[in-house]
């Protein structure tokens, strides 16, 4: 009975919890690996497409479906459904659709392929046709190669994009790196805080605890701007140098990886403090006083008694850490350059203003799945160690 009174007291929570995050983020991610557009608009085509071999022109009867369906989704206005799907895989697709939708005044004029490459002569190419048959879903990984700067050929092959389209694997790669540097900043400045905060007496640790959650009290637009205001080139802190005599000239502290760094490092220390000050916390004092009687030297007691300890505390930190500065986009937009931004700013892109929401989901599933890894990973270790 008491199980089924602890069940009913969760059951609201986990209800609502599945109703407003977990059911829309799965919505959402499964669009970067579905394709329903050409199947919903276009069935008899998808029908058509889905039977062709794939291995050279499509047969004349395929060719007479797909430019019924044309025409029709032409009149009825789903049209642009299909053209926007294709645009994204073959550029110049969306105005193909709408010349011929115009120039096909009767469909019983189209026979065959050459019908329709008299329409627009793009219609004789093999291209054209393969991205009509990879946009048949309902499942593609269309998506999910793009986000990774590759393409499906015409032969069914994975193939990298040329260099000069690459632009994923590079906004990937310097997410992760930001984001560890970030993570390895947090540990460096936030172990000898969390340090201080566990062996000081409470009254003066209560106060200092209050200045590390003081940036939890203002929102991370105002701690942006205000790291803004600080690193600018007659800001406050290129003012003091220049006052001491410490520099020349002023230093170039914002709209670069210096600033990023800075501002996201400042942001993100709590979450690294918090979690490690509770684990030092707990560890029992005697055991480092046992480690001195026995002959061991203060910073050998530290590092072979009280360090291990505080592992899973840093374990934890650094991958709350890791993982909030994986998905940040407000602080490198404003306080970094161009070359800064990461991959939170494509999917918003894609999200806000292409609307191509199948890429901004594969975005998103791409940076869930190193997460997912490192907190199985942490899991396995924090297992492996307790029974150790």
């Amino acid at each position: 009975m008491r199980r089924w009174w602890a069940w009913g007291l969760v059951a609201p929570s986990f209800i609502f919890l599945l109703l407003t995050f977990v059911l829309p983020v799965a919505l959402m991610l499964l669009r970067g690996v579905s394709d329903p557009t050409l199947r919903e608009v276009w069935p008899e085509s998808t029908a058509a497409l889905e039977a062709w071999n794939g291995e050279r022109l499509p047969p004349d009867s395929t060719a007479r479906i797909v430019a019924r369906d044309i025409t029709a989704s032409h009149r009825n206005g789903t049209i642009s459904r299909v053209a926007n799907r294709l645009n994204y895989d073959q550029p110049g697709s969306r105005g193909l659709l709408y010349e011929t939708a115009v120039r096909i005044p009767d469909t019983s004029s189209i026979n065959g392929i050459s019908d329709m490459a008299r329409v627009d002569p793009r219609w004789g190419d093999f291209e054209i046709w393969t991205a009509l048959r990879n946009a048949t879903g309902p499942a593609t990984s269309f998506y999910l190669l793009a986000a990774l700067d590759r393409r499906l050929g015409a032969d069914g092959r994975v193939y990298m994009v040329p260099p000069e389209q690459k632009v994923f694997t590079d906004i990937f790669l310097r997410t992760f790196k930001i984001s560890l540097i970030v993570s390895l900043l947090c540990g460096l400045l936030g172990y000898p805080v969390a340090y201080l905060l566990a062996h000081m007496p409470s009254g003066r640790a209560n106060l200092l605890m209050i200045l590390v959650l003081l940036p939890f009290w203002t929102s991370a637009l105002v701690r942006t701007t205000a790291w803004v205001v600080l690193l600018q080139t007659n800001g406050i802190l290129n003012t003091a140098l220049l006052g001491a005599g410490l520099i020349d000239k002023p230093l170039e502290l914002i709209y670069n990886r210096l600033g990023v760094y800075i501002a996201m490092t400042h942001v993100l220390l709590p979450f690294l403090i918090l979690p490690l000050y509770g684990v030092m916390k707990g560890i029992d004092p005697a055991t480092v006083r046992a480690a001195a009687s026995l002959g061991a030297s203060p910073f050998r007691a530290f590092l072979r008694v009280y360090l291990p300890q505080t592992l899973p505390g840093i374990g934890a930190g650094l991958l709350i850490v890791f993982t909030l500065a994986l998905g940040y986009y407000l602080t490198p937009a404003l306080v970094g350059g161009g070359g800064d931004q990461m991959v939170s700013a494509s999917i918003a892109f894609y999200t806000n203003q292409s609307l191509n929401w199948g890429m901004a989901a594969a975005l998103s599933l791409l940076l869930l799945i190193p997460l997912v890894i490192l907190a199985l990973a942490g899991r396995t270790l924090s297992r492996a160690g307790a029974r150790t």
